[in-house]
């Protein structure tokens, strides 16, 4: 640590207050090293590069250039993304890490900047259209999938010729899960799955070559299958509310015939699959609230700083530093709970990990939701009508602003996870107790 009339060399990006997480303020962490820095101004410097500056036409256009997801691959940041905690031995060497840090230093919170600092740009779209299906199923196919089916998904996506989304929401099945109708029947020959049925609101299907689906293969089993992008699949773009450059699809399968080999897990368990990516997806989703969140604060801030009315400056009135100092409170809050929970999960076993901290995790999820809705509603307030005004120095505040229900609704909505929080808390207390047996802590 340098001297008080010097910089920590943590420092780094914005002045504006709160606009950076503490340790990028120059407050020392106990979480983060060398790496984690190397990895942040890299990351930094490439989004600033190469998504920035394209954010706003490529949301606008309802798409984004085939390039730049081949270019992210490129530059290391979709294997690692791919990865999530850790970097798998068979894609260590093998696929590129931005800002060259070694497979084996990779921890969760290298995760966690590589995604906070692309989510700088404001709203999800572009994040969700870029990476959004390497972060979401990657970790599935490398858990369940044969050493064949994922080695070949993994040369496939990470070296970026193709590109991959998780299909599991339908039109009346959501939270719901188990409600979906998707059909896979075998056909008589044992070679192959028939797979008829519909998904919908699926992030990057209009971009996908592979749809990790959720299917029902009996009356009270379900199977989860890549389905290459082939004979009877076809997709309809969505147009969302916000999230131009998602993707977002409606997908329909018309006896789209996959290989038995693409099977992923075991048959007739699908939902294990599903469930065993819940933590990161929710973590994923609370990333991108925290950030979204600090842009508002930055930009509103900056905006305080130089607007005048009624005779001084916007930063001078009471009651904006009383709705600003109020975004902050709940924004420092939510960074200090998601570098808890980071590095709990990092320091438990995965058993335990999902018996402790699933819930904990389910209810970070809706509560980063709540955090983002209540600091976006405050940050449209002080920026006035540059808030809703597209392009100018309102445009990230106000593509968060549209953006903030595709935050709180996907990966589970806030009256469920809620929900949940709490019966897993009860659930882990009976198991400590020992009124559950055969369940291990």
């Amino acid at each position: 640590m340098s001297s008080s009339l010097g910089v920590s060399p943590w420092y780094h990006g914005s002045k504006i207050p709160y606009a950076e997480p503490p340790w990028s303020r120059g407050s020392p962490s106990p979480y983060l090293k060398d790496s984690h820095r190397k990895l942040r101004d890299a990351m930094r410097s490439w989004v600033e590069s190469n998504v920035l500056p394209f954010t706003t036409s490529w949301e606008e256009d309802g798409e984004m250039p085939k390039e730049i997801y081949q270019r992210a691959a490129e530059d290391g940041i979709l294997m690692p993304m791919g990865g999530g905690s850790s970097i798998p031995k068979e894609w260590a060497g093998k696929f590129p890490i931005i800002g060259g840090i070694a497979p084996e230093e990779w921890d969760g919170f290298h995760d966690f900047i590589i995604h906070s600092e692309l989510n700088r740009i404001g709203g999800i779209g572009v994040q969700n259209g870029l990476i959004g299906g390497v972060t979401l199923c990657m970790p599935a196919v490398r858990r369940f999938g044969s050493e064949k089916l994922r080695t070949r998904i993994a040369n496939d996506v990470l070296s970026g010729s193709k590109r991959i989304c998780l299909a599991i929401t339908e039109p009346e099945a959501g939270s719901d899960v188990a409600q979906i109708c998707t059909e896979a029947v075998l056909t008589p020959d044992g070679r192959h799955y028939k797979v008829s049925g519909q998904k919908k609101w699926i992030t990057s299907g209009m971009y996908a070559d592979y749809f990790l689906t959720l299917t029902k293969t009996s009356a009270d089993g379900m199977t989860m299958l890549v389905v290459p992008k082939s004979e009877g699949l076809t997709v309809r773009h969505m147009k969302m509310q916000g999230s131009g450059s998602a993707g977002t699809a409606f997908v329909d399968y018309d006896d789209v015939m996959v290989p038995v080999e693409n099977v992923l897990g075991e048959v007739g368990k699908g939902l294990k699959c599903i469930m065993s990516n819940f933590n990161h997806e929710r973590l994923f989703i609370s990333f991108q609230s925290l950030s979204c969140a600090r842009v508002c604060l930055e930009d509103c801030i900056s905006h305080g700083l130089i607007r005048e009315t009624f005779g001084k400056k916007l930063i001078d009135h009471p009651i904006i530093r009383f709705k600003l100092a109020n975004m902050a409170r709940e924004t420092e809050a939510l960074q200090a709970w998601i570098e808890s929970l980071v590095f709990q999960l990092s320091a438990m076993s995965e058993p335990d990990a999902e018996l402790l901290l699933a819930g904990q995790i389910a209810q970070l999820k809706a509560h980063s939701g709540i955090v983002l809705q209540n600091v976006v509603r405050d940050a449209i307030q002080v920026l006035g009508g540059i808030g809703l005004t597209r392009g100018g120095r309102g445009e990230r505040v106000e593509r968060i602003w549209r953006d903030v229900k595709a935050i709180s609704v996907p990966g589970g909505s806030e009256e469920i996870l809620l929900e949940l929080s709490i019966k897993r808390a009860i659930r882990a207390q009976k198991i400590l107790e020992g009124k559950i047996q055969g369940a291990k802590l």
